[in-house]
């Protein structure tokens, strides 16, 4: 862009890119508009949307003469207007720095001392509501990020979710989403600096958008359709009509094939009978209904139909609906058919053999090895913003948390550059140290600081904590932001999230029922044992009256009038405990997570993040290694033999043989003592050289081994190399 000097092509947030190749110009749209010093001058059609080329030249060279107060680059078009305010800026810079641009009348720019604020009342300015546009859980605070509804007085948004609906909705559909007001919300939110484009919304300009609503469903979904011309086939005020299902629409079938006499009969589709049984509103007249659609030859619809290998239940019984139920499949790791209506041959047992446990786990270890190869391709993909430009972050070991913290809040910190640490309480670093394994060994020691600390708690699966020092200092975000930089930076994942907490990153804390193992407070964990398994209303009564005080600031008490309203009680307390408390942290913490897309990918590939976030990596094997090196030999009799030597030697490690460990290996060679999310770049290698000693390359990843006579030879040499190098280095 002629004006701001970027490349970014985000319609969203600079408006659109436009290229005249005949000027040898580009430009975008919302960096034209907010200029100081330009207008438009021509016809619609003339020039850029009004704007002449003489003009849009003109106001380069002014900005050229002109600094940003924000990158300290020349090219500042856009000047505050505030009286005696000379700062000057980027459109771009602008946003980062949270300026305001409106959209309206002379297109005015507030830099972000001036810039226009919304008032709140006092008794606005507490808790937490949700967006209603995204519904995650936005802070009733006067911040940048946050706009309130100026017509309703519970509605609050993101700034970036009012954005993106106001380019969708447009001019004429743009409106408060709680009492749709129009003139006096879109007042407000231009005066706030959300850009509403003049045109229709955005489904309205789509062609044929609302086609698919003008048709009816005409298909057959009777597993054996008696229809010879086809499922499709549909022929009214016949027995090859089609009806449709009386509660969704969605399903279908010829009245022959399910014995319908006439198109009034009612009939409903598998899915709302089976909803129906569950919800116990299945009346006994409709299950009559289905006994007597069958047809007397024997032929069935779908909806009755069983699997062939189960025998026909009664039409009466509700035992297919619970066999098809995915919970309890999933719970009695059985079939649809219960092991009860099987052939004796074919009935299994609740309890699982060694070897089928041991099956199982195999199959689950292999689906995470799926799912971390997964999270490494996707790592690789956000990878591509980081930069050559380097950042420097001085490390105190001794004091590594408020070194980390103080390189992250630099200046001239990025998470897109490229990250080199120099650890400068280490007098002596050995010479094979290099910026890969020093990064490395900071990632790690991060890691497991963070895992550590006051920030989160819990055993081994890891909740938020509420520390509000922690809180005021925004330790969260920091936090949050340093696990995204090493995942994207080759950094060791954190392995150390509990379910519920990643739950609550991903699909946000409504969406999310924690469970009494999330509690980490002992005393908080005893009550609600006490509650949970009362087992009479006196008891339970008496619990509550001991914990009066607890309940009252957790805002959990509740009349008790039966001994099975301590479940709801229950999950009022796990609800406010584990999540409504610390809500606060938890948007911080998410906000962090945002650098570099690490969030929004969770968001995608939850399943995938899950195996890296909240499991902890898999335990080294001679397997693992040898996929993990790739070996450069030729057809050379001795190189070969080398081969069958390091073969050999990864037996002997993971058998114990050995006084070397598959972390000690991995740690000599690439300075990494386990594998990253991401990978290693270079993928590590392995040479068989003439040489005396084994040789860990780390700055290439690569491992030169000695070309000898005998594995014992190649065993002792490797063995003595490792450990005395690993020696030094810890000493």
């Amino acid at each position: 862009c002629v004006l701001c000097g970027r490349t970014d092509d985000c319609p969203e947030k600079y408006g659109e890119k436009r290229t005249f190749v005949e000027y040898s110009l580009t430009v975008h749209y919302y960096c034209l508009l907010m200029s100081s010093g330009i207008w438009q001058r021509g016809e619609e059609d003339e020039g850029v949307d009004g704007f002449l080329i003489t003009d849009i030249r003109k106001e380069v060279n002014r900005a050229a003469k002109l600094k940003c107060n924000i990158c300290k680059k020349k090219g500042a078009s856009i000047g505050c207007v505030a009286p005696k305010c000379k700062r000057s800026y980027h459109f771009p810079c602008g946003i980062k720095r949270e300026c305001i641009f409106q959209f309206m009348e002379d297109f005015r720019s507030y830099c972000w001392e001036h810039r226009p604020v919304q008032t709140f009342m006092d008794k606005d300015s507490r808790g937490a509501s949700q967006c209603t546009i995204c519904l995650d859980l936005v802070e009733h605070l006067p911040a940048y990020t946050i706009l309130k509804s100026p017509c309703c007085k519970n509605a609050w948004f993101h700034r970036e979710c009012l954005q993106y609906q106001a380019l969708s909705a447009g001019i004429f559909f743009f409106r408060c989403t709680v009492c749709n007001n129009e003139d006096k919300f879109q007042k407000e939110m231009l005066r706030m600096g959300i850009y509403i484009p003049e045109r229709d919304a955005s489904w309205e300009l789509e062609e044929n958008a609302y086609q698919d609503l003008l048709q009816c469903y005409q298909h057959c979904d009777i597993r054996r359709c008696l229809c010879k011309k086809g499922r499709d086939y549909n022929e009214p005020d016949s027995k090859w009509e089609i009806k449709r299902c009386q509660c969704c629409g969605s399903r279908g079938t010829h009245l022959a094939c399910s014995s319908l006499k006439s198109w009034e009969q009612n009939w409903e589709c598998i899915e709302c009978r089976s909803i129906f049984a569950k919800s116990g509103k299945y009346s006994r007249k409709k299950k009559r209904s289905l006994a007597a659609s069958e047809k007397t030859d024997g032929t069935t619809c779908l909806m009755e139909e069983p699997s062939p290998k189960t025998p026909r239940q009664s039409s009466g019984s509700q035992r297919n609906f619970l066999l098809q139920s995915p919970k309890i499949m999933f719970q009695n790791n059985l079939s649809p058919c219960s092991h009860l209506e099987l052939p004796a041959s074919n009935r299994v047992t609740m309890s699982l053999s060694p070897l089928m446990l041991n099956r199982n786990w195999s199959l689950r270890q292999k689906h995470l090895r799926e799912q971390r190869k997964e999270v490494c391709n996707i790592l690789k993909e956000l990878k591509v913003q980081v930069n050559t430009k380097t950042t420097r972050l001085n490390i105190n070991a001794d004091d590594l948390w408020n070194s980390a913290l103080k390189g992250f809040r630099q200046r001239n910190f990025s998470p897109t550059n490229t990250i080199e640490i120099n650890f400068t309480n280490c007098k002596n670093r050995s010479k094979t140290d290099t910026s890969a394994a020093s990064k490395h060994h900071f990632f790690h020691l991060l890691m497991f600081h963070l895992q550590n600390s006051s920030l989160f708690e819990g055993s081994s699966a890891k909740n938020l904590s509420l520390d509000f020092q922690a809180v005021k200092d925004n330790l969260y975000f920091e936090a949050g932001k340093m696990i995204a930089v090493s995942l994207v930076h080759g950094g060791p994942s954190p392995g150390f999230f509990s379910k519920t907490l990643f739950d609550c990153l991903v699909y946000g804390p409504e969406n999310v029922k924690p469970a009494l193992e999330d509690v980490a407070d002992v005393d908080v964990a005893q009550t609600v044992k006490m509650i949970k398994y009362a087992k009479s209303l006196s008891s339970l009564q008496s619990t509550i009256h001991d914990s009066y005080e607890f309940l009252a600031a957790a805002g959990c008490l509740r009349p008790i009038t039966a001994l099975c309203d301590k479940n709801i009680l229950v999950n009022d307390i796990l609800i406010h405990h584990v999540i409504k408390r610390i809500i606060s942290p938890l948007e911080s913490f998410r906000q962090g997570l945002k650098t570099l897309g690490v969030l929004e990918k969770m968001q995608m590939h939850p399943d995938a993040f899950s195996s890296v976030l909240c499991h902890k990596p898999e335990r080294l094997s001679a397997e693992t290694i040898c996929d993990l090196f790739t070996i450069h030999s030729s057809s050379d009799v001795k190189e070969v033999r080398g081969a069958d030597f390091w073969m050999g030697y990864l037996q002997d490690v993971e058998s114990g043989e050995s006084v070397v460990t598959f972390e000690d290996i991995l740690l000599f060679v690439t300075g990494s003592s386990s594998i990253p999310s991401i990978g290693f770049d270079p993928e590590p290698t392995i040479k068989f050289l003439h040489i005396r000693y084994p040789i860990g390359n780390r700055l290439l990843n690569c491992l030169e081994l000695p070309i000898t006579n005998t594995y014992q030879q190649f065993k002792n040499k490797m063995e003595l190399t490792i450990r005395n190098t690993l020696r030094v280095e810890r000493e």
